[in-house]
């Protein structure tokens, strides 16, 4: 088997991702003949979407919100074939002790929110909504970049602060924050990242999608029957700027709320979930047929093989 080259994007460089970073590490890609680089979408200077429609890539990691927001503006396709974080990964942490926490306690108060992507956000109003509080009785801020969201709330700006891992078990760790509540947990199961690509692709290379396509859930099988410790030396390598045992508790929290997906189907009810979130929080106006944007016949026929 030629070994081939691939490219494939993080959205961010985060260990929310593990089942990425791991199918590389564990050679499971490679067990398929792919080469796989992993990078995130900032070193590679250009976003996922824009890439694969430029023929720069020819398999993203990416949210589902990616393209509904592409078919609701341009009316172009980008398909998802392979479910990888069926959870949401973000936390939303408060600047004292919560162990009562309720949603209402967010009334009139500033949460510093995440400004790369607005899937959190739109997740963040959807249960807020759920949970009987009108978003706009909070003060939800989105200007600020991680780095400047994180060093804001440090010097006392704001009540609440959501980001994702290693950053918010970092704040925990130092005692700089607490845990109010998981947006995982919260949100419920959805299909957060999956694997994408162009539907022109998709026609033009099965054998690599379904090479691919098999060892996404090599990886995922794997992840399902092996410890926090055994993962989180895994992806070591990919994310050396992350202490072991830090990286060990990440991994132990995303495991215990079932934050991967145990395999590749991206299945209609996650789907019409994600898209309802969105067209709630306006970010679209239209639906879209879930044959459209997503594909199953890979995800079905390793499914099978494996029995």
């Amino acid at each position: 088997m030629t070994s081939r080259r691939m490219t494939v994007l993080m959205p961010f460089h985060t260990p929310f991702y593990a089942p990425l970073a791991a199918g590389v590490t564990l050679g499971h890609f490679a067990g398929e003949g792919l080469d796989v680089t992993v990078m995130p979408a900032a070193a590679f200077g250009k976003g996922a979407v824009q890439a694969l429609l430029d023929g720069d890539l020819e398999i993203s990691l990416s949210g589902l919100m990616r393209s509904f927001d592409l078919a609701d503006r341009a009316e172009r396709i980008i398909v998802h074939f392979a479910e990888v974080c069926s959870r949401n990964g973000f936390f939303l942490l408060s600047r004292e002790p919560r162990p009562a926490f309720q949603w209402p306690d967010l009334v009139g108060r500033t949460v510093l929110s995440f400004a790369e992507a607005p899937t959190p956000w739109q997740c963040m109003l959807t249960v807020l909504r759920r949970n009987g509080v009108d978003p706009g009785r909070v003060r939800i801020e989105r200007e600020r970049p991680v780095a400047e969201a994180v060093a804001a709330f440090r010097a006392g700006h704001g009540d609440f602060l959501e980001q994702t891992q290693p950053i918010a078990e970092q704040l925990i760790a130092e005692g700089a924050a607490h845990l109010a509540v998981s947006m995982g947990v919260a949100t419920g199961p959805v299909p957060f990242t999956s694997y994408m690509t162009t539907p022109e692709f998709l026609r033009r290379e099965p054998e690599v999608m379904h090479r691919f396509t098999r060892a996404v859930h090599r990886t995922q099988r794997w992840l399902a029957t092996h410890t926090a410790r055994e993962i989180a030396e895994a992806i070591a390598r990919v994310f050396p700027e992350i202490a072991p045992a830090l990286m060990e508790r990440v991994v132990a929290r995303y495991l215990a709320q079932e934050t991967w997906a145990r395999d590749p189907l991206l299945r209609r009810a996650g789907y019409d979930y994600l898209e309802q979130i969105l067209l709630d929080g306006g970010f679209i106006r239209n639906r879209h047929p879930y044959e459209t944007l997503v594909d199953t016949a890979y995800a079905r026929r390793v499914i099978d093989a494996t029995g």
